[in-house]
């Protein structure tokens, strides 16, 4: 990996992929339109996806399972609970879904034009991004209607400052996957079945719609190498608790999505060149 950067250079890769911005934004905005082009309801499936799971995941745990004691932190309707994991989760989950079949869609344009590949992943995820914003603006109206005050305390200014960056560190670990999935999946056509099973086990590790509490275990000690465990906490942190993310799990997410960014795609470039004999 470190000896095709150093071949083809960090600032010739970057300014490479500078160069095709008009690309990835048009595939974005292509992607969009397909998307939502004929759909009835439009943009506002990307607000029905998590509030319809939100939802289930309520009756289920509130109603339909008589006894659970989710032990939420300052009594937070659970509801909200669920809603600030699952619009990231959603985030996540749908941008590497996208990403995995993002090179055999356009196999087209992969043999027979010239562009940085790494543009169709890319795209897929700023797609899902632009979901990503219109999901969480919600969040603010469901506080509304539980009278949740946690949001509107002193420190929410400084806490939801820190949003930006966990949205940068989420997009950073995303895209790394998201190269390596669409990579994976031209040479190795398992992979999407396998997928399909990892991702809803790794939503129920990921702090998403139940808390993930550490009692020491192997089992706990493994699953707190998961970055999303921090990612997700802190975005509750800053959203509805108002309060500053913990420096500890901030940083290792950080240091985990810089290096998965780096590893996808050196990784996804150094395939690159057999993508077009090999889709």
């Amino acid at each position: 990996m470190v000896g095709t950067f150093n071949r083809l250079g960090w600032c010739s890769a970057l300014t490479e992929l500078l160069r095709f911005r008009c690309l990835l934004l048009s595939l974005t905005r292509r992607d969009l339109r397909v998307r939502y082009a004929q759909s009835m309801l439009g943009i506002a499936w990307a607000v029905l996806q998590p509030f319809s799971m939100m939802l289930v995941f309520t009756f289920v745990f509130t109603r339909a399972v008589v006894g659970t004691s989710l032990a939420l932190d300052e009594n937070l309707p659970y509801s909200l609970y669920a809603y600030a994991g699952l619009v990231p989760w959603t985030f996540f989950s749908s941008s590497l879904n996208n990403c995995l079949n993002s090179l055999v869609a356009n196999r087209n344009l992969v043999t027979k034009v010239y562009f940085p590949r790494e543009v169709l992943p890319l795209s897929c995820v700023a797609g899902s991004l632009v979901d990503f914003c219109v999901a969480m603006s919600v969040l603010f109206l469901l506080g509304l209607y539980f009278h949740w005050t946690g949001q509107f305390t002193p420190d929410v200014g400084p806490a939801v400052g820190f949003l930006p960056l966990i949205v940068l560190i989420q997009l950073g670990l995303t895209a790394g996957l998201g190269m390596i999935l669409a990579a994976a999946n031209l040479f190795y056509r398992d992979v999407r079945p396998i997928f399909g099973v990892v991702i809803p086990l790794w939503m129920f590790l990921s702090n998403v719609v139940v808390p993930v509490r550490s009692d020491g275990s192997v089992f706990a000690s493994i699953i707190a190498w998961n970055p999303l465990l921090s990612l997700i906490s802190a975005y509750r942190d800053c959203l509805l608790h108002g309060r500053v993310p913990q420096a500890s799990g901030m940083l290792y997410a950080c240091v985990a999505s810089v290096l998965t960014f780096i590893g996808g795609w050196a990784i996804f470039r150094r395939a690159s060149y057999r993508f077009a004999e090999r889709i």
